[in-house]
C-alpha cells in the first residue's frame, strides 16, 4: 500500500459558520462575557496609559537640577497602571474560565449525543479511532479559539487603534503612516502565508485520524493479528499513515519558520523607521526626550502583541481546522428522526404486523421483498433461513435502525415511524447473536438492561440466565471486569450476560437473534426452557439457525433471498416436505453424526 498522497482535503467547513456555532454557548453566561470584555478594555486602557505616564516622568526628570522635583505621584501612577493592566487581565481570565469550559463540555456532549442519534448505517461505516481523534482535537481547539480570539486578537486590535489615535493627535502624521503600513504588510503576509499553510495542517489532521483509526482497529483485533502473525504488517500500515503525517508536519514547520522570518523583517523595518523619525524630531527640537521614550515604549508594547498576533492567528486557523471535522459530525444527517407530532407507543399486549415490507441497505441491492406477517400478542413467531436471507434485517427494522422503503411495520396498529424512538425501543428487548459488552463489571453489564434496578433484581436476572453461580465462583464476583468488548468471557458466558440484561429490562416484546448459538447443548436446553418461561404471554420474534430450538413456536417463517417462501407450524412444515423439511432432515443427520462414537482402529 502506497503512502497517501499529500493533498488538501476536498471538503472544508466555512470558518464563520464554525465560529457562529459557538456563539450560543458563549451567550449562556452573558454577564460573565460582558464583564470579561469590560475588564479586557480596562486592562488595555491601563496598558496604553503606561507610556503616557512614562513620558511625563522622563520630561519631569529632564530638567535643570534647580527645577527638579521627584515626580512621586507620577511614579506611583506608573506602578498602579502596571499593576492594573496585569490584575485586570488575570481577573478577566478567571471570570471567563467557566464560559470556556462550559462551552467545551456542551459541544463535546452535543457531538456525543448526536453520534448516538445517527443511523446504524453511519456507525457501520464510521472509523472509531478517527472520530475519537476528531472530537479530541475539536474540543481542544474550542478552548484555544475562545481565549485567543477574544483576549488576544480583539485586545491587540484595540491597543493598536488607541496607539494610532494618540500618535495622530499628538505627533506628525508620518508616525501613524509608518505604523499603518507596517501593520498592513504584517497582516497581509500573515493572512496569505497562513492560508497556504492550512493545506498542510488539514493534511496532518487527516493523516493523524487515519493513523489513529488503523491503530485502534488493530488493537481491537489483537487476537486476529496474533493468529496470523501480522504484527509487522500492521506496524507497516500504521507507519505509512505516519509517513504522510510526517511529510505534512515538516512542511508545516518549515513554512512556519519562513512566515516568522518575514514577520520579523517587517517589524524590524517599521520600528527602525519610527525611531529614526523620532530621533530626527528630537534633534530638531519639535519633540522631547519623553516623546522619544513614549514612541519607543509604544513600539515595544505593540511589537510583542503584534508578533504574538501572528502566532495567535495561525493557531486560531489551526483550531478552526481542528474544529471543522468535529462540527462536520454535527452536520451528519439524522437518517432516522422522530416526527414533530410523534406519539408514545402503546405497548400494552403488543401485536406486530409487517405489511408488504420492501427494504435494501443500498439502493441497488434489495434485501427484503414484499414481506408480510403477523405476530399476535403473546405469540412466538420464529424465522429461519440460510445466511443472508434477511432474518436479522427484520429485527433491525423493528428497532427502527432503518426505515422501510415501502410498506409499513405496525405495533398495536401504530406505524413505528409515527411513534417516538425512545418509547419504541423501551418496549423491546433483544438478545443478539453477537454480544458485545462494555469494558466494565459484570454487574454493570447486566444492570444496563435497567440502570435503576436493585442489586437483588440484577441477581435474579442472572439466576434466570443460569450465570449467577458462575459469577459467584469468580474471585471478584459481580465486580469482575469483562475486558474490551467482553473478551475476558467466553462466547457462551457473554451470551448469558446478554440474556440476563434483557430479562432485567422486562420488555413487552422479546427478540431472540440466535440467542443461544454460543452455548453448549446442555446449557442451551436449560436456558431455552427459561427463555420460554420468561417469554410466556409475551410477543416474541425468534430468529434461529438450529431448528430444534423453535419447534414449538406458534408459527415458523422460512425465508430465502428476502422472501417468505413457507410458513406454518413445525408439524405443518414437515408435512409439506419443502425447504423447512429438508433443513430439518439435514440438521437431524448432523446431530446424529455428532453423537456417534468414533470406532477404535
Amino acid at each position: 500500500m502506497r503512502p497517501t498522497r499529500l493533498e488538501k482535503p476536498a471538503a472544508t467547513r466555512n470558518n464563520l459558520k464554525t465560529i457562529a456555532a459557538l456563539l450560543p454557548y458563549l451567550w449562556e453566561f452573558k454577564v460573565r462575557v460582558v464583564l470579561a470584555l469590560s475588564l479586557l478594555v480596562l486592562a488595555k486602557l491601563a496598558n496604553v496609559s503606561v507610556p503616557l505616564i512614562l513620558k511625563e516622568i522622563v520630561d519631569a526628570l529632564d530638567q535643570p537640577r534647580a527645577m527638579l522635583a521627584l515626580p512621586v505621584l507620577l511614579l506611583v501612577g506608573y506602578g498602579v497602571l502596571r499593576l492594573c493592566s496585569t490584575l485586570f487581565g488575570e481577573l478577566r481570565d478567571a471570570i471567563f474560565a467557566k464560559v470556556t469550559q462550559r462551552a467545551i463540555r456542551r459541544v463535546a456532549n452535543k457531538v456525543f449525543m448526536h453520534l448516538h442519534t445517527l443511523s446504524l448505517r453511519f456507525h457501520l461505516e464510521r472509523q472509531t479511532g478517527g472520530v475519537s481523534r476528531d472530537i479530541e482535537r475539536g474540543t481542544r481547539g474550542i478552548s484555544f479559539l475562545l481565549n485567543f480570539m477574544l483576549f488576544n486578537i480583539l485586545p491587540t486590535l484595540l491597543e493598536i487603534s488607541l496607539v494610532l489615535a494618540i500618535l495622530i493627535s499628538k505627533y506628525d502624521i508620518w508616525f501613524s503612516i509608518i505604523i499603518f503600513l507596517t501593520l498592513l504588510a504584517y497582516i497581509s503576509l500573515t493572512l496569505i502565508v497562513t492560508e497556504w499553510r492550512m493545506i498542510f495542517r488539514r493534511t496532518m489532521n487527516n493523516m493523524d485520524s487515519k493513523a489513529n483509526t488503523q491503530a485502534i482497529d488493530s488493537l481491537l483485533n489483537y487476537e486476529t493479528v496474533k493468529y496470523f502473525g501480522n504484527e509487522t504488517w500492521e506496524a507497516r500500515r500504521y507507519d505509512e499513515h505516519l509517513q504522510s503525517w510526517e511529510k505534512a508536519a515538516v512542511r508545516n514547520q518549515t513554512s512556519l519558520a519562513t512566515l516568522n522570518a518575514g514577520q520579523s523583517v517587517i517589524i524590524a523595518v517599521g520600528v527602525t523607521l519610527l525611531m529614526l523619525l523620532a530621533a530626527d524630531k528630537v534633534v530638531e527640537g519639535s519633540m522631547t526626550i519623553g516623546d522619544l521614550v513614549l514612541i519607543n515604549a509604544f513600539m515595544l508594547q505593540l511589537y510583542m502583541p503584534l508578533h504574538f498576533l501572528g502566532f495567535v492567528y495561525r493557531e486560531i486557523k489551526h483550531s478552526l481546522a481542528d474544529m471543522e471535522r468535529m462540527f462536520t459530525l454535527l452536520d451528519e444527517n439524522k437518517e432516522i428522526q422522530d416526527k414533530p407530532d410523534a406519539q408514545m407507543l402503546s405497548a400494552q399486549n403488543p401485536a406486530i404486523r409487517f405489511s408488504q415490507v420492501n427494504f435494501g441497505y443500498e439502493s441497488n441491492r434489495q434485501i427484503l421483498f414484499d414481506v408480510s406477517f403477523d405476530i399476535p400478542a403473546g405469540h412466538n413467531i420464529a424465522v429461519v433461513g440460510h445466511s443472508g436471507s434477511g432474518k436479522s434485517t427484520l429485527a433491525r427494522l423493528l428497532f427502527r435502525f432503518y426505515d422501510v422503503q415501502s410498506g409499513c411495520i405496525l405495533i398495536n396498529n401504530q406505524d413505528i415511524r409515527d411513534v417516538t424512538q425512545q418509547s419504541l425501543r423501551a418496549s423491546m428487548g433483544i438478545v443478539p447473536q453477537d454480544t458485545v459488552l462494555f469494558n466494565d463489571s459484570i454487574f454493570y453489564n447486566i444492570s444496563y438492561g435497567r440502570p435503576d434496578a436493585t442489586p437483588e433484581e440484577v441477581y435474579a436476572a442472572a439466576q434466570s440466565a443460569h450465570i449467577h453461580d458462575f459469577i459467584e465462583s469468580l474471585p471478584e464476583k459481580y465486580a469482575t471486569i469483562v475486558g474490551e468488548r467482553g473478551l475476558k468471557l467466553s462466547g457462551g458466558e457473554k451470551q448469558r450476560v446478554a440474556i440476563a440484561r434483557t430479562i432485567l429490562k422486562n420488555p413487552g416484546i422479546f427478540i431472540f437473534d440466535e440467542a443461544t448459538s454460543a452455548l453448549d447443548s446442555k446449557s442451551e436446553k436449560r436456558i431455552q426452557a427459561e427463555l420460554k418461561r420468561i417469554a410466556q404471554n409475551r410477543t416474541t420474534l425468534t430468529i434461529a439457525h438450529r431448528l430444534s430450538t423453535i419447534a414449538d413456536a406458534d408459527q415458523i417463517l422460512v425465508m430465502d433471498h428476502g422472501r417468505i417462501i413457507e410458513r406454518g407450524s413445525h408439524t405443518q412444515l414437515l408435512a409439506v416436505n419443502g425447504t423447512y423439511a429438508h433443513m430439518w432432515e439435514l440438521q437431524q443427520q448432523e446431530e446424529i453424526k455428532q453423537h456417534q462414537q468414533v470406532p477404535l482402529p
